[in-house]
Formats: structure tokens, C-alpha cells, sequence
């Protein structure tokens, strides 16, 4: 299963994502992870989760995300959801159609492998496609 939450900036979507992972923490059996650019969510997130900032790892485009991401579980099966803030930073094409094109491919994973995705994107709601807003 794959969740986007999309929106302009400010409208409070690493906020919810935030929100989410403390709750994920309570609920999930297995490990959460969560994925971001940057060092900014480290005092947000409970210690329980790992955080992982993909400029440590020179993940920056979005092929290198989509190999991060099967190489964290090849070596821990034990995930069970895994959350992205700001996608539109990581990925070196964050148009509609790359990001739907990621989040189709994330989607595939996400039932292959039983892991949930929780994904945060910065952009107009309006202009997402019928390919994004199944992920609403």
C-alpha cells in the first residue's frame, strides 16, 4: 500500500507525516523507517524509528531511491513501513509523470515485498493526475 500526501508548501504535510510515524510506531510490529534529504525531522521522530537522510548515501535520483529502498529491505525483512518526506527533493525528476511512474514501481514493491509506504510531495494537488490521486 502506498499513501501520498501531496501538497504546496506549508499546507502541513511533514507535519502529518510526522503525525503518522509516532502513530506507526505504536500500531506496527515490525520496523519503521523514515527516509529525508536532510537532518531536519531528527528531535521529531521517535527514537524507535530509523531515520535515514538520503545525502548521507548520494541517493539523488530516481533510480538510486528505488535501489536504497530494495536494499534496506534485502537487509532487513522486518520492515513494515517505510516513510518519505519530500520526494520532490530526493528524486532529480519530481515532474507527475516521473513521480507517477516511482510511485507505480513503490506500489509493486509495497505488495510484493508486504512493506506500507508513506509518502509526502510538494506540488499543487490541482494538477495531479488520475496516476497520483489513486495514491490519495
Amino acid at each position: 500500500m502506498v499513501k501520498l500526501i501531496m501538497g504546496l508548501s506549508g499546507s502541513g504535510k511533514t507535519k502529518t507525516l510526522v503525525s503518522l510515524v509516532h502513530e506507526a510506531v505504536n500500531t506496527e510490529t515490525g520496523d519503521v523507517i523514515c527516509i529525508e534529504k536532510s537532518p531536519h525531522l531528527t528531535y521529531d521522530i521517535p527514537f524507535q524509528v530509523r531515520l535515514v537522510r538520503t545525502d548521507d548515501y548520494g541517493v539523488n535520483t530516481n533510480v538510486l531511491l528505488q535501489g536504497f529502498l530494495s536494499g534496506l529491505h534485502a537487509g532487513n525483512y522486518d520492515i513494515t513501513h517505510v516513510f518519505i518526506d519530500d520526494l520532490n527533493k530526493i528524486l532529480d525528476d519530481s515532474s507527475n509523470k516521473a513521480v507517477e511512474e516511482f510511485l507505480g514501481w513503490l506500489d509493486r514493491f509495497s505488495q510484493c515485498e508486504n512493506i506500507r509506504f508513506t509518502v509526502t510531495h510538494t506540488a499543487d494537488p490541482a494538477t495531479a493526475g488520475e496516476g497520483l490521486r489513486k495514491y490519495f
